[in-house]
């Protein structure tokens, strides 16, 4: 008796799911296509929410911001939750390696007592900026409309929570792991005239209702003032002091602040095109955040820059405005 084994090819029925052959036409589909387009719920829902029954659970008018198309704020780096997770994995075994080098040398309990005082005293308590801006990240999630904005918001929710991780143990390799140093930045943020101003517009986006207009003021203007003036324009002050101990731990925020400026970009960029409505509306918010933001770092960064604190300043705020001009926004 002979067994013949045999292959025979089966030509599938369909190269995608209908609701993408509908957006992209009978073609297979990437991952990120399936993890993104047209799967926000529009219609059939049980009831209207109790604290906004004027709207829907799921509604697009939950924004001024007004698209034909919500799925055309696409995201450049096409993260969906596999290669994303991949993604951030490889980029953490990098910073741990980092990190391992700097403690097992004991590079920051090296330094000067009074550096270590003013990396405490004006790096350490961004970890509760960051906690902040995942609480703003988490309200874009949950109240945006269509996937391709709430699922890289939702990816960034974890990254902050990331970064303030990151930059607690920044504080650990400070103190000796003893985690004074954490106390202490809590103290500051709480507390401490300092940070107070920041506090309190970080705490004004917790009860700004238009999750777009909480986008743009934490995700494009805060952050484009925090991250080059922290980890750009002090760490470099530092480092011309001390050494670069810090900045070769600051420089994972800067390389994440980086790769997520262009989903930002991409976003703004796309939605100011769309009308000269939305232009109008994103221009207003980018200056109205950017007059608030700005002075709440100016005691921070002439307590660390002294008398250059004002041209770091400048130089933040006129990044900024060029990259807003560059979005297609008037600022």
């Amino acid at each position: 008796m002979t067994v013949e084994i045999r292959t025979k090819g089966v030509k599938p029925l369909a190269s995608s799911f209908g609701h993408l052959q509908r957006r992209f036409g009978d073609k297979p589909a990437t991952r990120y296509q399936e993890a993104t387009f047209d799967i926000q719920s529009t219609a059939n829902f049980h009831y209207k929410p109790l604290w906004d029954p004027e709207r829907e659970m799921f509604d697009a008018r939950r924004t001024a911001i007004v698209m034909k198309d919500w799925y055309a704020l696409k995201d450049p780096r096409q993260f969906y939750y596999g290669n994303y997770t991949m993604t951030r994995a490889k980029q953490q075994d990098a910073i741990d390696r980092t990190l391992d080098f700097v403690e097992k040398r004991d590079l920051l309990r090296g330094l000067s007592q009074d550096t270590r005082a003013l990396i405490v005293h004006a790096i350490v308590p961004l970890r509760h900026y960051e906690w902040g801006a995942n609480t703003n990240s988490a309200h874009v999630a949950a109240y945006g409309f269509g996937t391709a904005i709430t699922s890289p918001a939702m990816m960034n929710t974890a990254d902050r929570l990331g970064m303030a991780q990151h930059i607690s143990r920044i504080g650990l390799l400070i103190d000796g792991n003893s985690g004074d140093s954490l106390l202490a930045a809590q103290a500051l943020w709480t507390d401490h005239a300092d940070w107070q101003p920041l506090r309190r517009e970080v705490e004004r986006m917790f009860v700004t209702r238009d999750w777009f207009e909480v986008f743009v003021a934490q995700l494009l203007v805060a952050d484009a003032l925090v991250y080059p003036l922290f980890f750009q324009q002090i760490d470099a002050a530092i480092a011309g002091d001390s050494g670069s101990a810090l900045s070769s731990l600051s420089d994972a925020l800067m390389r994440w602040f980086e790769e997520t400026a262009k989903w930002i970009d991409a976003v703004i960029k796309t939605a100011a095109a769309e009308s000269a409505d939305n232009k109008a509306l994103l221009s207003g918010w980018v200056q109205t955040w950017r007059d608030r933001l700005l002075p709440t770092l100016t005691p921070i960064a002439q307590r660390a820059l002294g008398n250059k604190a004002d041209d770091a300043l400048a130089a933040t705020t006129a990044a900024l405005n060029a990259r807003a001009v560059k979005l297609g926004l008037a600022v």
